[in-house]
């Protein structure tokens, strides 16, 4: 019932439960939502578009973003504009190696409204794991950022993709 009142569906599940864990479960069975949809679209729409979704601390004290979900809603829409523009469409896997902004989370929200599988790497993994994790996950995209500082110190992220674009195992990606 919870899920029913709280979450907006395209299709209503026929069942909250099937299976059993030794041999597999499906959750919400025959459901259909669009997660990006429930965690932000709904809420512009519902009258709470100037209250606040998002907020972020950089490493800083003083460094404070406060994000509304219209905010959210222009910035994941743009997000998902670009990847499609690029060529990501529903079913692609997008890697994201970006550092802990809020961009970061926008870009997953971003991929659930195009319906693209996203893959969070770490932002601290080398070229070499980075390289491993597109491959392991046939990524055919990367959403970096040209640098994140973490203590202070500059982390060149495009440089560090660029580096794992030569040491592919599977498949080429597009930045």
């Amino acid at each position: 019932q919870q899920a029913l009142d709280f979450l907006d569906w395209d299709q209503e599940f026929e069942n909250v439960l099937e299976g059993d864990f030794s041999s597999g479960v499906s959750w919400f069975a025959g459901g259909k939502l669009n997660v990006c949809y429930n965690a932000v679209d709904r809420h512009v729409y519902n009258g709470k578009a100037d209250q606040t979704a998002m907020i972020w601390e950089g490493d800083e004290p003083d460094d404070i973003r406060r994000i509304t979900y219209r905010e959210l809603l222009q910035s994941v829409s743009r997000i998902a504009n670009a990847l499609l523009s690029q060529g990501v469409r529903k079913g692609d896997v997008v890697t994201i190696y970006m550092p802990m902004i809020p961009e970061l989370a926008m870009t997953m929200l971003a991929c659930a409204r195009i319906g693209a599988v996203h893959s969070v790497v770490f932002a601290g993994f080398s070229s070499e794991a980075l390289a491993q994790r597109i491959s392991a996950a046939s990524s055919k995209f990367v959403v970096t950022a040209d640098v994140g500082v973490r203590a202070k110190k500059e982390i060149p992220l495009k440089n560090i993709v660029n580096e794992a674009r030569t040491k592919f195992v599977v498949c080429p990606c597009y930045l």
